[in-house]
């Protein structure tokens, strides 16, 4: 453990080690424990670090998801860096404090390694638990590789910590296909990471001074209350370009340029294919293979979420006939979960294109190239629908629906 946690060069690193890793070198003060598959390591691996003195932490072990956000939005009241880690049920938990952290704007920055909601039991990952939660008032940033978990946690930082922003931000990777698998990554070294972070512990924005009494999460009646929502929205709104900002200034230091929504092979496509998380990473493959037989195939990855890039993604699909988005979640009774803000973002655009949804890899059910070529397959003909299960078996094949006595 002790020789891992000193970056030199390469490493081989995990994506919670690699969410670990970057908080320790944004010299969190404050950690919140509390473990749930797949992200106990994140915690663990801090609490190792804090054991062996590489970081000066107070590291607080908690007894449930509820507390530990509670805690760390405690320590950022009063000014502190502070850091968490959670996902599915946990993360469901935590909803009251979710949007208490982002009403007092309190930057916490928490690494959530995506895993399905119950019930069925269900311990693999899909999108579900943070995309009920994209209406918190908090960031959302969607990694790709375990680079990219390394990578957003400390641009998380970053954003959300400066005044005219002021929000708590969650960095999503998937659980176990990143959260678990190691992969070769560079991280920065120290004096990297210090000179792109501000000092912990000096933040732009108040907090609680016995010497500067102030009060937080007081009762706001009517008259008020809108003011209050419009100025966290507006900050949220705000956070993208701050986000595009930050993304420049660790281009500058580490060479990886991160955008909100990064295009493969957009700007002659028909079919654009659309989503966020590791499996955007299959679908330039599976796109790769289509473009060799002449399907004029593009990929499109959601990087930010929240706020969402309605700008980018209009230009990404600008040109294409079909935007397949892929959601790996559902909203029952409706869509998935992105697809609503694609169709707003593109309602008003010139030739727009056409929008199908594709629910795909919930549970954690593999996609594979072979899922995109079924995808492609429904985009040349899908009749009168809009929305498709294209790796769910149907009825016939099917286990029925037996309500419980």
């Amino acid at each position: 453990m002790a020789a891992a946690s000193r970056p030199e060069g390469r490493v081989f690193w995990n994506g919670n080690m690699a969410a670990a890793q970057a908080a320790r070198q944004a010299r969190v003060q404050v950690v919140a424990a509390y473990p749930i598959t797949p992200q106990t390591h994140t915690v663990e691996y801090l609490s190792q670090f804090v054991a062996d003195g590489e970081l000066d932490a107070r590291m607080v072990r908690v007894e449930s998801e509820h507390s530990a956000l509670s805690a760390c939005a405690g320590a950022s009241a009063v000014g502190a860096r502070a850091f968490t880690a959670s996902c599915s049920q946990g993360l469901a938990l935590m909803a009251e404090v979710l949007y208490f952290t982002s009403g007092m704007r309190f930057p916490v920055v928490m690494a959530v390694a995506n895993r399905t909601l119950s019930v069925p039991v269900n311990i693999w990952s899909d999108h579900q638990d943070t995309l009920v939660h994209r209406d918190t008032g908090w960031i959302q940033l969607y990694a790709t590789t375990v680079q990219e978990v390394y990578d957003l946690v400390l641009c998380a930082f970053r954003t959300a910590e400066r005044g005219e922003v002021s929000l708590p931000a969650m960095v999503s990777y998937d659980g176990f296909i990143l959260s678990h698998a190691s992969e070769p990554m560079t991280p920065l070294d120290q004096a990297a990471v210090d000179g792109f972070l501000p000092p912990p512990g000096r933040p732009e924005r108040p907090v609680l001074d016995p010497a500067r009494p102030l009060q937080f999460g007081e009762v706001l009646f009517p008259e008020w209350y809108p003011d209050f929502e419009f100025k966290k929205h507006e900050a949220l709104l705000g956070a993208l370009d701050w986000l595009r900002r930050d993304f420049a200034a660790f281009a500058e230091v580490s060479g990886r340029a991160y955008a909100p929504v990064e295009t493969w092979r957009c700007d002659d496509a028909e079919v654009v294919l659309l989503g966020l998380g590791s499996m955007m990473k299959t679908a330039i493959h599976a796109a790769r293979a289509m473009r060799a037989r002449g399907e004029r195939v593009g990929v499109a990855t959601l990087r930010v979420f929240r706020p969402f890039p309605d700008a980018e993604l209009r230009r990404a699909v600008a040109g294409a006939r079909t935007v397949a988005v892929l959601d790996r979640d559902i909203g029952y009774g409706t869509a998935g979960m992105v697809m609503p803000d694609v169709t707003r973002a593109l309602y008003d655009a010139p030739d727009r294109p056409r929008v199908l949804d594709f629910i795909v890899g919930l549970g954690g059910k593999d996609i594979t190239p072979a899922t995109f070529e079924r995808v492609l397959e429904l985009v040349r003909d899908p009749g009168d629908k809009r929305v498709f299960w294209p790796d769910a078996r149907g009825p016939a094949e099917g286990i029925p629906f037996t309500p419980t006595p």
